[in-house]
């Protein structure tokens, strides 16, 4: 990976000693970067589309910066390790930068703590250009009952570069009704016998699950998706299936995928696996605890690369098809939201996951998490009510990633 630092020095600043005034830092960031110092001055020298940042190198620096302002990449970040005055030099720019209603973050601390915050950032930069061009398939119609979860395609393809791709749902039933048992036999076969258990559902409902999702699969190909988001109660209906196994199974393939047509969780779901590589769980709050700060998240798929076991059993409303019962490990997880129309605004914390539960009136896949920050966020801002569980602890690269990109925070 790249990284070229914009220097900014003081015409008293020896620029042939920079290495070695700074060599502490630069080691450290050598560790995960191929280094590039470039002085402000051959700036535009610069790749256009590398990653870059400016390195504040020592004090009396705060008017040449302003007299380059335009050369900052943006949004603004100041690096700095405090030799020679330049945190105060730092501090007094992000100052003047704040007044003109700019955004600005300044990265400051012990050497390892700074290249650990140019990785996060780094991080986040490449998340936004690996999303730049991903296609949502939005598969039949969102279901009527997300009146908060809408989201304006053309804002959204202008603040994050993404694509939603209406699919009429009969290109899914179409594919459905071609493909044959023998077609999927060794996938339903596998997929059960990877259960710890089977409940509810018949051979019958698993050969069905299994050719829904060899249907919606190869539409992804054929349509070259990134992630979808499909309209279950039309397959409920129609083909007597759940979407559960399908969403389950492109999760673990990659292809992040959510149910019930939600257009801001689907988004979600995209961020997080791009930020960090992994599946997530989308669910619903079904049961939130004040007074321990406790939260169940229960939902009728998870991706199973996510469990520890998971039981085969029906879906838990229609009673019809297959819904899974997931068990997933005790230990951290993070929870996300990407919401609001034009796809502005987040919430994200850290929590624990503490237990499965199994009460009788919830979705099939059920885990108590207790979070760190407050729950009621839930009853004052909530950002509708499907939420992201992703395991371990990804907070701090989830915030840099929104705040890069210029989004509120809802706690």
């Amino acid at each position: 990976m790249n990284l070229y630092l914009i220097v900014f020095t003081s015409e008293a600043y020896k620029e042939e000693k920079m290495y070695e005034c700074h060599k502490d830092l630069f080691l450290e960031l050598e560790k995960s970067f191929t280094l590039h110092l470039i002085y402000f001055k051959d700036a535009s020298k610069i790749p256009g589309n590398a990653y870059k940042i400016a390195f504040i190198a020592n004090g009396d620096v705060e008017n040449i910066v302003i007299q380059n302002f335009s050369i900052l990449p943006y949004p603004i970040t100041l690096l700095t390790d405090g030799l020679y005055n330049s945190l105060p030099s730092a501090l007094e720019i992000a100052a003047w930068i704040r007044a003109k209603n700019l955004q600005v973050n300044i990265i400051h601390g012990a050497v390892t703590d700074m290249a650990e915050q140019v990785l996060c950032h780094h991080r986040a930069f490449a998340t936004k250009r690996a999303l730049k061009g991903k296609r949502i398939g939005v598969i039949g119609i969102p279901s009527p009952y997300l009146i908060a979860s809408h989201v304006d395609y053309l804002l959204a393809g202008q603040r994050w570069g993404i694509n939603y791709i209406d699919i009429p749902i009969e290109e899914v039933y179409k594919r459905f009704y071609q493909i044959t048992n023998d077609e999927i036999g060794v996938e339903a076969s596998l997929f059960a016998t990877n259960a710890k258990a089977c409940q509810e559902a018949s051979p019958d409902d698993l050969l069905k699950a299994m050719r829904l999702h060899k249907a919606v699969k190869s539409l992804c190909e054929q349509e070259h998706l990134d992630a979808i988001t499909l309209s279950d109660s039309s397959f409920i209906r129609q083909l007597k299936v759940s979407g559960c196994v399908t969403a389950s199974l492109l999760n673990n393939e990659g292809i992040p995928t959510s149910s019930e047509g939600d257009l801001q969780a689907i988004i979600t779901s995209l961020m997080a696996y791009t930020l960090t590589g992994q599946p997530s769980f989308m669910g619903n709050p079904s049961f939130i605890d004040k007074n321990q700060n406790e939260i169940i998240l229960t939902h009728c798929s998870i991706p199973t690369k996510m469990t520890e076991d998971y039981i085969i059993r029906s879906h838990f409303e229609t009673k019809i098809g297959i819904g899974i019962q997931g068990l997933m490990h005790e230990g951290e997880v993070t929870l996300f939201k990407c919401g609001g129309e034009c796809l502005d605004e987040y919430y994200v914390t850290e929590g624990y996951l503490t237990e499965n539960t199994n009460y009788l009136t919830y979705c099939r896949t059920q885990v108590k998490i207790k979070l760190n920050k407050p729950v009621s966020y839930f009853f004052h801002n909530p950002l509708g009510h499907h939420h992201i569980l992703l395991q371990g602890k990804h907070e701090k690269t989830i915030k840099e990633f929104m705040q890069q990109n210029r989004c509120k925070l809802i706690e």
